[in-house]
């Protein structure tokens, strides 16, 4: 199953990464990050992720996207892999649970 979350933040991507990347340290590992400075205060940064969930089975995946393309940085969590049937879509909340983990360390950064 796969399932996208979208907010914006007030923290600049490179801190936004840092800060998840602090904050994810149980239960998940860290398969990939980069961080692009583009100039002009533009930055994209990306985190891969991979968490076993006992409840679903099997493992379940999070990719962590902010860039501040527009103005604001953007997040984006879209988390995969999380079902363990070919059939039946079905992740026990895995993804839902993996994602809202790293909205709980940029809550106080969301922007309303």
């Amino acid at each position: 199953m796969n399932e996208v979350f979208r907010f914006d933040i007030s923290l600049q991507p490179d801190a936004a990464i840092t800060l998840v990347r602090n904050g994810l340290t149980e239960q998940s590992e860290l398969l990939h990050q980069e961080l692009h400075d583009l100039g002009d205060g533009r930055m994209i940064g990306t985190l891969v992720y991979e968490r076993y969930y006992l409840r679903a089975g099997n493992q379940a995946a999070l990719v962590v996207i902010v860039d501040n393309f527009s103005g604001v940085s953007k997040v984006r969590l879209i988390s995969a892999g999380s079902s363990n049937s070919m059939v039946f879509k079905f992740d026990w909340g895995a993804g839902k649970s993996f994602a809202s983990s790293v909205e709980k360390i940029l809550s106080s950064y969301i922007l309303k």
